[in-house]
């Protein structure tokens, strides 16, 4: 089989890549020509781990271009992963994979082959593709379903920064199908560029995209509930939120993951993908009070933050943040508690100094000349006597008491990712999830 992708983005690049670096012949299509020619030129058009070295093991198999028919007649099954934003109510909007699959379907119908299976993976609310998205390839392409084309919904789980781990290392992989041909089709890719073997879950099309959205909000529930016990934590004498949540995770009902306790939960997809779910249950007249609850937690996590930056000014109100992404190893600032931070801190004329490389580029579009950015940890903690450790960067292991040069310093760790003992006497140092000694 030929494989095709549709949009070369954040997860599509690293799709594609994966697909041809596992010896599936691939070409992919964008309408940023930027994202194609590189592509072309074996350069990694995002910033992700092992990108760019998976790609250089793969360009053989790799093309990209700008041309719908080149997609239905060079491959046999077709990704897509295009954006789908968030409507003011909720609900995911699904205009950009109408507006691909409308040329797709118009190019299917050109075509002499007698079957193309087109794979949604992009994050959709339950009910769109059978409503909205398999009539528009019928009508497009004047052909029946599960005769002359095929559909899945098989998002994927990965997280930015390990994209292209999680791709080849999934924990489930799900597949919501038109039929049983449409399932075995893509089982078989997966079978190939699969590392590991992970647990396959084939079911109906609104099966799948239930299961997406409520997996997302099951962890944010989780994270919420880490969160609320590290603030808890934090005012009780002698409580230590890594001992409690280490033991907790060791419950096999439980888990360890996602229970760690910090910053509020941030990225392209937790946040919207727990609103949609309480507008999904809504939808059919269930009040998601969970999701909701766990939406107010979050923010009240931010707040909490904003309340110790607040309580623990210097005089001269400067402050220097580490860390701006919304998690390690990525440089996406969306919904980031750095950002929040930051936003709230500037609306009360607070000097503010920043240090994130992988970020930095991103936190200029959103900032511009509003904040001071530092070309090294050291510079940045030396603008200020107030430091918040956003992300737990190794870099934070080799500071310490020679990297404090005002005195009192205060440092406020929102990951707990330093020893304070390094750092001497001149400092208040305040852990998220930790009561003061």
């Amino acid at each position: 089989m030929k494989a095709s992708v549709i949009g070369l983005g954040k997860l599509g690049s690293c799709l594609a890549v994966c697909l041809a670096y596992k010896g599936i012949e691939t070409i992919g299509l964008d309408v940023n020509r930027s994202f194609v020619d590189a592509i072309n030129a074996g350069k990694a058009p995002v910033s992700e781990p092992d990108l760019q070295e998976r790609l250089a093991e793969s360009k053989k198999l790799l093309a990209a271009t700008t041309e719908y028919e080149d997609i239905i007649n060079k491959s046999d099954i077709t990704f897509l992963v295009t954006p789908t934003p968030s409507e003011a109510d909720g609900h995911f909007s699904d205009r950009y994979l109408q507006d691909a699959l409308k040329l797709l379907a118009a190019a299917l119908k050109k075509s002499a082959k007698e079957y193309h299976l087109f794979v949604v993976t992009s994050t959709v609310s339950p009910g769109t593709t059978d409503a909205n998205l398999v009539p528009l390839i019928g009508k497009h392409s004047g052909r029946k379903l599960n005769q002359g084309f095929g559909v899945c919904y098989s998002p994927e789980f990965i997280a930015l920064g390990s994209v292209i781990r999680d791709f080849l290392n999934p924990d489930l992989l799900l597949i919501g199908e038109s039929d049983r041909r449409a399932g075995d089709l893509l089982a078989e890719i997966y079978k190939i560029t699969c590392e590991n073997k992970p647990q396959v879950s084939r079911m109906s099309i609104i099966s799948a995209e239930i299961t997406k959205i409520s997996l997302n909000a099951y962890i944010t529930m989780k994270i919420s509930f880490a969160n609320t016990l590290a603030s808890i934590c934090q005012d009780v004498q002698g409580a230590d939120i890594d001992d409690i949540s280490h033991a907790l995770g060791a419950d096999k009902r439980i888990s360890p993951y996602y229970i760690r306790g910090g910053l509020a939960y941030g990225g392209p997809c937790f946040p919207r993908d727990n609103r949609a779910f309480a507008t999904f249950a809504g939808k059919y007249g269930h009040q998601a009070i969970l999701a909701q609850a766990t939406d107010k937690v979050n923010h009240a996590q931010v707040h909490h933050l904003i309340d110790l930056v607040f309580n623990n000014l210097p005089t001269d109100k400067t402050v220097s943040v580490f860390g701006l992404a919304y998690k390690l190893n990525t440089p996406v600032i969306e919904e980031s508690a750095s950002v929040k931070l930051i936003e709230e801190l500037l609306g009360r004329k607070v000097r503010i100094t920043v240090f994130d490389p992988l970020s930095e580029e991103n936190a200029r579009k959103a900032f511009g000349d509003k904040v001071e950015y530092a070309g090294s940890i050291e510079e940045c903690l030396s603008a200020s006597a107030c430091w918040i450790f956003a992300l737990a960067y190794p870099e934070l292991k080799s500071l310490g008491e020679k990297n404090v040069t005002r005195n009192p310093t205060v440092i406020i760790d929102c990951w707990r990712s330093i020893d304070p003992a390094q750092f001497g006497k001149k400092i208040k140092y305040i852990a998220l999830g930790k009561a003061k000694p």
